[in-house]
């Protein structure tokens, strides 16, 4: 055990962590040249074109240094806000960390935040400085921000370049000579904690572990404490670029397991997997339930799909365990799920995955958070949805979620910055300069306020260089009011909302004139309508299709012209009360990018 180390790479977006995760697989010969390509450890298609890192990646590397060999398993993690659930797990599965910064950007927001969740972990942290060999790298100024962040000393900063290769031994040498081995008794009671997992359809689920103490053998029979299920261990092995079967693995291993679990149900991240025969006492804890920022409708295209719809989410959370869902239904779209992601990032790409891994076409509703309604009798109801709040006769007040946000940017875009975080009803708190030009901004502001475009305008503002990263803080009242959408009188509840007061009459306007542009004519007029309760605060018409009838008429009275008219207006008024309007999937994305 002595000669194990589990570590992982935290950093902001960006910082260059899959690249460094590359000189070190290839440093270490875990990878042949001929199977390298950039980012190796990036294996979804979508990754790659984006340039992030969504999952967590796990591969184990053989060094050996002074005849001793040592075995490195490493988890390379996201850097986006959106996937820190992904980072907090990989963290729960090491004992050390290299804190990677670039050199030409310094300490980020995300950086900071995924910092923290490694410390309350106790880890042991290394800090990188990265991208040395650029031309605008500044390794005195960002030396000095991370010695003020951590109080390490100047000289066990590593400096390196993932592109050139610069610093790789150092860091391999850090590793051994910093991280501590993992501790644990390989003649106790076996105890491991399942930190991610994923579906095979030829071989079922494979479950991935750390082991914390214990053995465990192939062939073994296990059981998962949070389920209560048994199986045997058809195969153990441990995560090299393919999976590598072993007959054991003990304390202080990093591995998979696969026992032909067929159904996504049964595996549970965080949960422990314990022999039958020699069960340990009691799961091991510390391992936090997400919590959802964002809700948002998934509907199938074809009402028929909706079970395999079910079965795609399911094996898609196996993957991903921050999605949370529950069936929910909608006169507008039919059966679908309610699902809650962990920002608007997290939410798009669960939808090119659903695309892309299982071929579904879903329609995704207008995002929004929960809110907890106080009705006058003194209940409480959480609600999700706007369709789901009481009328507003039985309200009292209502509650909404509220966050601690930190923006860190250059100073010259304070004032921009402050601008929008005021504009969204935030609170400034606090104002801080990290250096000269780098300026932190603490603000207290309602999620419901950047679960829209917040981040875009930010980035757009600050011309990229601000970060931000927020967490929630508890409710605060708030005057909310549901604003419906109408179309020909009817309501449409995929595109009602539940949004502040001040705001209703300007964002009813603004859907109403972008509708407008989306539904296609019809041979009738219709009406777009944005009403609260009764009182209609906007209004368009798209026009009908007409066929010119009057004309035939060349000359003669205008009374023929009338008559003909007419007969079309009943026409017209006969087909709009039998008519229905088909909303385009377009209009439903369009209201998430209203500017």
């Amino acid at each position: 055990m002595e000669n194990i180390r589990n570590f992982c790479i935290i950093a902001h977006i960006d910082h260059g962590k899959s690249t460094l995760a590359d000189r070190l697989l290839m440093k270490t010969h875990t990878l042949a040249e001929r199977d390298f390509q950039d980012q190796v450890l990036d294996s979804m298609d979508l990754e790659r074109e984006r340039g992030i890192t969504i999952k967590s990646h796990a591969i184990q590397m053989e060094y050996s240094r002074d005849d001793i060999n040592y075995r490195l398993n490493l988890i390379d993690t996201p850097g986006h806000v959106d996937f820190s659930y992904e980072v907090s797990r990989s963290i729960a599965a090491c004992e050390g960390a290299l804190l990677i910064i670039d050199a030409t950007q310094g300490i980020q927001a995300q950086t900071i935040s995924n910092l923290y969740l490694a410390i309350e972990h106790d880890l042991e942290i290394i800090p990188v400085l990265n991208k040395m060999d650029m031309q605008s790298a500044m390794p005195e100024e960002v030396k000095d921000q991370i010695v003020d962040l951590i109080g390490c000393s100047r000289d066990s900063i590593i400096e390196a370049s993932g592109k050139t290769g610069l610093g790789v031994d150092e860091i391999l040498d850090a590793i051994i000579d910093r991280v501590p081995a993992p501790v644990g008794d390989p003649s106790a009671p076996l105890e491991a904690l399942i930190f991610d997992s994923v579906f095979n359809s030829f071989r079922g689920i494979f479950a991935y572990f750390k082991i914390l103490n214990g053995t465990i053998k192939k062939g073994d029979r296990v059981k998962f404490i949070a389920t209560g299920k048994e199986y045997f261990a058809d195969e153990v092995g441990v995560l090299k670029l393919k999976p590598h079967p072993r007959n054991v693995l003990s304390a202080g291993d990093v591995g998979y397991i696969i026992s032909g679990i067929k159904t996504a149900k049964e595996v549970k991240v965080g949960d422990t997997i314990t022999h039958v025969e020699k069960p340990c006492s009691k799961a091991i804890e510390g391992f936090e339930d997400v919590k959802p920022m964002v809700f948002a409708g998934i509907y199938p295209v074809d009402a028929d799909d909706y079970e395999d719809l079910r079965a795609s989410m399911e094996k898609l959370q196996l993957n991903d365990a921050s999605l949370v869902f529950e069936p929910e239904s909608s006169a507008a779209l039919g059966f679908g799920f309610r699902c809650g992601f962990l920002g608007l990032l997290h939410m798009e790409i669960v939808q090119e995955r659903l695309d892309r891994e299982f071929d579904m076409d879903v329609i995704t509703t207008v995002p929004n958070v929960s809110f907890d309604v106080y009705t006058t009798r003194g209940e409480k109801v959480v609600v999700h949805n706007p369709s789901g709040l009481p009328p507003v006769t039985q309200i009292d007040y209502i509650d909404e979620p509220y966050i601690h946000a930190q923006i860190i940017s250059k100073s010259e875009y304070v004032g921009q910055i402050m601008n929008l975080c005021i504009d969204r009803r935030g609170t400034l708190k606090n104002q801080s300069y990290l250096t000269s030009d780098r300026v932190e901004i603490t603000f207290e502001m309602p999620l419901s306020e950047i679960v829209f475009d917040f981040y875009d305008k930010l980035k757009s503002i600050s011309r990229g260089y601000a970060s931000f990263d927020y967490h929630q803080t508890g409710y605060a009242k708030a005057d909310l009011v549901r604003l419906d959408i109408l179309l020909n009188s009817e309501m449409v509840d995929a595109l009602s909302a539940l949004i502040h007061r001040n705001n209703a009459y300007n964002f009813g306007r603004r859907i109403c004139e972008k509708l407008k542009e989306l539904i296609p004519r019809q041979q009738f007029d219709i009406a777009i309508q944005a009403a609260i309760g009764a009182k209609v605060i906007a209004r368009e018409t798209v026009k009908a299709v007409r066929k010119d009838v009057t004309a035939k008429c060349y000359g003669g009275d205008i009374t023929r012209k009338r008559k003909l008219l007419e007969k079309q207006k009943k026409g017209k008024k006969r087909m709009r009360q039998v008519g229905n309007v088909e909303v385009p999937q377009s209009a439903f994305l369009a209201v998430l990018k209203l500017d």
